[in-house]
């Protein structure tokens, strides 16, 4: 049987990081988060306010691919289908798990965040670039922002691990 290979995406803030930790530590499965893939180019342009553009992805999720390895877990944001569908190009098996919340849920947290290069004011172009698996990419949906052992815990059952 082929390592399971797990995406864990969703919006900036939803917990991705914390949460793709969590379930790669209770499975004993590697975890990389997608952030620390990002060119520094990418990363001023954001701290700067200003949202990615696809041309400024498009390298980054080329890296993230090459990062995914079998029995690995990626926190990436993946928020367009063309961009899981990337991803799959390096892992046709991949599974994907989307941390959902609301924009106010989601804004709430961003602003008590600190230290990361992603700024509350960019929350609004992620969601207007999110596009939420389609049942036909067979995802599973969590609600984010639970007790993260329960969300573990369901995510485990759901790729029976």
């Amino acid at each position: 049987m082929t390592p399971v290979r797990i995406l864990v995406m969703g919006v900036s803030g939803c917990g991705k990081s914390r949460f793709g930790a969590a379930l790669a530590t209770a499975t004993g499965l590697v975890f990389r988060d997608a952030d620390d893939l990002h060119p520094e180019a990418n990363i001023a342009k954001m701290a700067r306010g200003e949202p990615l553009s696809d041309d400024d992805r498009w390298p980054w999720l080329e890296a993230c691919g090459v990062a995914l390895e079998p029995g690995g877990v990626l926190a990436c944001s993946a928020l367009r289908r063309a961009y899981r569908n990337r991803l799959r190009d390096f892992a046709p098996d991949l599974r994907v798990i989307h941390l959902a919340a609301s924009e106010a849920e989601i804004s709430g947290h961003l602003q008590a965040r600190q230290g990361h290069f992603m700024p509350p004011a960019l929350l609004a172009s992620q969601y207007a670039t999110l596009e939420p698996p389609g049942a036909e990419e067979g995802a599973l949906a969590l609600r984010a922002f639970r007790p993260v052992g329960q969300m573990v815990a369901e995510a485990r059952n759901w790729l029976k691990l």
